[in-house]
């Protein structure tokens, strides 16, 4: 037989679930500028009707409803929405940090320019002509003299301020290498309260909402991939259970980063096996080690100790993916390979064709003090290129002793200006610089608009995303209102059902009274 008091148990758990879901509401809206907060929903769910199945069970007209209650509070979120702006961030943190990178050499490199290399070659070349009008000037020597330490000066300022922002480069490296292993530590942290909450039957969703946002921002560093695994216990099905991520090398290895509450860290090496931070390996020289490997720590061994652990060379690394393979790419690897790296041997390269070429010439000649055989500038690189000559009667004009007047061997100086050189790719030698200037800015033009169109793509899915996972007040004072109204009709219905019952006990019996 049916409860007397059963209409005020149905409408008293009405009461319980509509206000639930109407905290649930004032959680979303008080949080609908929170960063990587997901929009929430109690699910709700009819009671088991009467009577229960049994062999002893009376027989009604129809099954007959116990009310409502609320079955779990769940998160809205698309999980296949997550995977593409994950990619599409892998991309944009690639192409992104490129274009600044380009940018930054875009920035030293300045050319068209009054005072740079460009412009010191052609200030050289004009500088000649004045001694070949007037060989015996000392005047015109001493500016000629002038001008190829400009030259110098010139290529040494772009050999120092580029190495410099290659070392800046490497800092990021390093910088970025300790966010990522920062974010993996986190992430294995909110597993391990996670993994605590969930065998109790409780949802935890704020601490989904923190992992995804830094499931988010690692993404923006490396490509990686995300597994669940289920608590286990009394969790319930909405639960998310455990985060497991892993890097996917290019030749399809699989390296797990964080599997519950262990996680690896990584360590980016030089070709010298050390930390990569920036450094200058050889005063001397002022050459950079490049990139050689990251050494990922197996998962269980002490964190922040990669020895033991896996080692993933530029081969392997996902090209055109997360910030780290383009800091990489700019600061160089494999032997000299990279943005900075091969335009300073491209400066080495034209510096030291430039000094052999003109010195060959240049001691072929006799000054006015009659010295012959003596070389105008010295060095082999960018670096170390320098004018020796200090003397303008040293200077090598005439191409016959005892000539004073004759400008023979200036000429055959100055017609290098103009002559091809195989070294330099059959171009002269401001050809074979502007050639570079102009790689790079197709370079550069390539990155930005790469980094434009996966901007671009990017938003488009991040709206697409915050369609499904953010909070929209509109919506949310629908609801209210809906669950309020719903929360006033079951409290009339206790109100209803307290009247039928004070009928019963207070009115009944009481015949002839």
């Amino acid at each position: 037989m049916r409860s007397t008091f059963m209409g005020l148990e149905a409408s008293k758990r009405g009461l319980f679930t509509q206000q639930t879901a109407l905290y649930t509401t004032g959680h979303n809206i008080s949080n609908a500028n929170t960063l990587g907060f997901t929009r929430q929903r109690a699910n709700m769910q009819a009671t088991p009707g009467f009577p229960s199945p049994g062999l002893n069970q009376p027989v009604y007209p129809g099954h007959l409803g116990t009310g409502v209650e609320v079955s779990s509070i769940q998160r809205m979120r698309d999980q296949f929405t997550d995977r593409q702006y994950r990619q599409e961030t892998n991309k944009l943190g690639y192409w992104d940090s490129t274009a600044k990178s380009i940018s930054q050499m875009e920035d030293i490199m300045s050319e068209p320019s009054e005072f740079g290399i460009n412009q010191s070659f052609t200030d050289f070349w004009k500088s000649m002509e004045d001694v070949i009008d007037n060989p015996k000037d000392t005047a015109a020597r001493q500016v000629l003299i002038s001008k190829g330490v400009a030259i110098a000066e010139s290529f040494n300022y772009m050999d120092r301020q580029l190495k410099q922002i290659q070392g800046n480069i490497g800092n990021e490296i390093s910088v970025s290498t300790d966010k990522v292993n920062s974010i993996l530590k986190q992430i294995a942290a909110l597993n391990k309260q996670i993994q605590e909450v969930e065998p109790s039957g409780y949802v935890p969703n704020d601490l989904y909402d923190a992992r995804d946002v830094l499931v988010d921002q690692l993404n923006e560093h490396i490509p990686v991939t995300v597994s669940m695994q289920k608590s286990g216990g009394l969790a319930k099905d909405v639960a998310e259970g455990s985060m497991t991520i892993t890097y996917l090398s290019a030749d399809g290895t699989p390296i797990k980063l964080v599997d519950g509450k262990q996680y690896a860290a990584l360590a980016t090496m030089d070709t010298n096996d050390r930390r990569i931070d920036g450094d200058v390996d050889d005063q001397a020289t002022g050459s950079y080690a490049n990139f050689k490997e990251i050494k990922i720590s197996a998962i269980g061994e002490p964190p922040g100790d990669p020895a033991n652990g896996i080692a993933i060379d530029y081969s392997k690394m996902d090209p055109g993916k997360g910030s780290l393979r383009a800091l990489i790419d700019a600061y160089g690897h494999s032997g000299g390979q990279g943005t900075y790296p091969e335009m300073l041997a491209n400066l080495d390269n034209l510096a030291n064709e430039f000094i052999t070429k003109f010195n060959e010439a240049h001691s072929k000649g006799f000054g006015l003090d009659g010295s012959t055989g003596q070389n105008f500038f010295s060095g082999t690189t960018a670096r170390d290129f320098k004018v020796v000559i200090t003397d303008p009667k040293q200077v090598a004009v005439s191409d016959t002793a005892g000539e004073e007047g004759n400008n023979g061997n200036m000429r055959k100086l100055a017609a290098l200006q103009s002559q091809a050189q195989d070294n330099l790719k059959k171009g002269t030698f401001q050809n074979y610089y502007k050639s570079l200037v102009g790689d790079l800015a197709v370079k550069g033009q390539e990155a930005v608009r790469s980094a434009f169109n996966s901007e671009t793509m990017h938003l488009e899915i991040s709206k697409r995303r915050d369609s499904m996972n953010s909070v929209s007040l509109d919506e949310e004072m629908t609801n209210m209102i809906t669950f309020q109204q719903a929360y006033n009709a079951n409290a009339r219905m206790i109100t209803v059902v307290d009247e039928t019952l004070d009928k019963i006990i207070n009115g009944m019996g009481r015949v002839g009274l």
